[in-house]
């Protein structure tokens, strides 16, 4: 493994775990839909993360079905996140 892969590595393993526990620490404090979704979405972003690092280095077996799904969750969870913030302020209207 070359040096600008293993600093590639370190850093998506590194941001991730940074991202993952401030967004639990704010699903502790939050209730709201929106939020909740974007956090579980970080979350899955960092999961997919750790899988990816795992294929990669020769862990686990790429599944066609995890490498497919895995990389959709997060944005498909934002997405309805901000679904729910726009509906939300054009039900006020």
């Amino acid at each position: 493994m070359e040096l600008g892969q293993t600093v590639y590595i370190l850093s998506r393993l590194i941001l991730g775990a940074l991202a993952s526990f401030l967004a639990i620490m704010l699903w502790t404090r939050t209730r709201d839909l929106a939020w909740m979704l974007i956090i579980i979405g970080a979350i899955a972003a960092y999961v997919e993360t750790i899988y990816a690092i795992m294929g990669l280095l020769g862990i686990v077996d790429s599944m066609p079905v995890m490498s497919i799904l895995l990389p959709s969750v997060p944005t498909i969870l934002i997405i309805a996140a901000f679904l729910v913030m726009v509906i939300r302020k054009y039900r006020r209207r």
